[in-house]
């Protein structure tokens, strides 16, 4: 089918644009793209032959230059784009800059600068309590409901969709171990996770408030953040996630801007405790900070989750906000997670210690039991968001392959 020929209703079509790199067939050229429907569009190339002022930031090997220029420029880039792609008379110009999806190699988009994970889902933290701290008087720790809780990670690790997800190695301990031993991690995991990602930065001393969000987070995309239970639980008291979580972190091809979700955008869970001027999200003029975003977790083709993000307690604003609290700044290309995403059900848990129970219980997949990851496993992270009119918006998928370390 022609790339401007998107069938009516298609989650890739011209209202939603999320931006990528890629490799033409046969080239190890970088190249900042558009996805529409099932084509790339060479951004580049396309401001070049339309003499296009902002050629110089789309004709780039990744998304950082666009990333740091800033709110009004992405609305004025995004403005452009949708003329490119709709108006009547940019089409001879710009329908031989397409490429397939198939035919193209995507890249991580952009350099990630620092990466921070959050743990911002009450009914996530809630199960978490229940399976480790059962005879607990509450199954949340005495700080969730004042601060959104969170912790640095490696952002060296953080790989786009497709690699492969190598089993890591580590020191491990059970209740019944006399000693640690070493050895691949036996309780590999999956977190379920939407990713922000920092375009314009900030000064070092000047927090992020949250009515300045959308002048920092230029979009989001689908977010991977694979565990090592054992290894983890082993290593993280009393500091927090280490060799467990470091290993790799997978992030989409495609970063879809905040612009094209506004009509996902979504008031939180209520508040349950009174908060902090800084995290006060219930001021009338306050815009809402949640997001209606539809999640689906596959394990080998087959769906075991879908994770509803609008439940999540802590939201992307109020996670910038504590983020830089403390007067720490932002970098251009800084990532930060949302913490693991699950909803009131068994059927919206988001990783596989709360759908097994930590190993209790077993998933039945058309391929045998699983508790924890297997080497072979592919796990698929889809979403959408509803749009206008009905139309939803497709965020790109993250795929990872579990293989046997060496």
């Amino acid at each position: 089918m022609p790339p401007f020929d998107v069938p009516e209703g298609d989650p890739f079509g011209p209202h939603n644009l999320p931006y990528g790199v890629f490799s033409p067939a046969g080239t190890a050229e970088r190249r900042v793209g558009v996805r529409l429907g099932d084509h790339v569009l060479d951004a580049g190339a396309a401001a070049h032959a339309l003499g296009s002022p902002y050629a110089p930031l789309l004709a780039r090997p990744t998304l950082d230059a666009l990333l740091a220029a800033g709110r009004t420029t992405w609305s004025d880039v995004r403005r452009a784009l949708t003329a490119w792609l709709t108006v009547p008379s940019h089409r001879e110009t710009i329908e031989p800059l397409f490429h397939p999806l198939s035919s193209v190699t995507l890249h991580l988009p952009f350099e990630v600068a620092d990466y921070v994970d959050f743990y911002a889902s009450e009914n996530h933290a809630r199960n978490v309590g229940r399976i480790f701290r059962p005879d607990a008087p509450d199954s949340l720790t005495p700080n969730w409901k004042h601060l959104p809780i969170g912790y640095h990670g490696r952002s060296g690790t953080v790989v786009v969709s497709g690699t492969d997800v190598v089993r890591p190695s580590g020191q491990r301990k059970s209740p019944a171990d006399p000693a640690p031993v070493f050895g691949p991690s036996v309780r590999l995991d999956i977190e379920a996770e939407v990713g922000f990602v920092v375009g314009a930065p900030s000064r070092m001393g000047r927090p992020v408030g949250l009515g300045d969000f959308r002048d920092h987070v230029f979009g989001l995309c689908l977010l991977n953040d694979w565990s090592a239970r054992d290894i983890q639980a082993w290593e993280y008291v009393p500091l927090g996630p280490f060799l467990g979580k470091s290993f790799a972190t997978s992030v989409s091809a495609w970063i879809t801007p905040l612009e094209a979700l506004e009509e996902a955008r979504t008031a939180p869970p209520e508040r349950t405790h009174a908060l902090l001027p800084y995290l006060d999200d219930t001021a009338s003029d306050v815009e809402p900070g949640g997001y209606d975003l539809r999640i689906s977790v596959a394990v080998n083709g087959h769906v075991i989750s879908e994770p509803p993000f609008s439940t999540m307690y802590w939201t992307a604003a109020q996670q910038l906000a504590h983020m830089t609290v403390n007067g720490a700044s932002l970098r251009t290309g800084d990532l930060y997670g949302s913490g693991t995403v699950s909803g009131p059900t068994e059927s919206e848990r988001g990783s596989l210690l709360e759908l097994t129970w930590n190993g209790r219980d077993t998933l039945e997949l058309p391929d045998g039991k699983r508790t924890f990851l297997e080497d072979g496993d592919v796990v698929t992270l889809s979403a959408w968001a509803p749009g206008a009119d009905g139309v939803r918006v497709g965020l790109g998928e993250v795929v990872g392959r579990i293989v046997a370390g060496s």
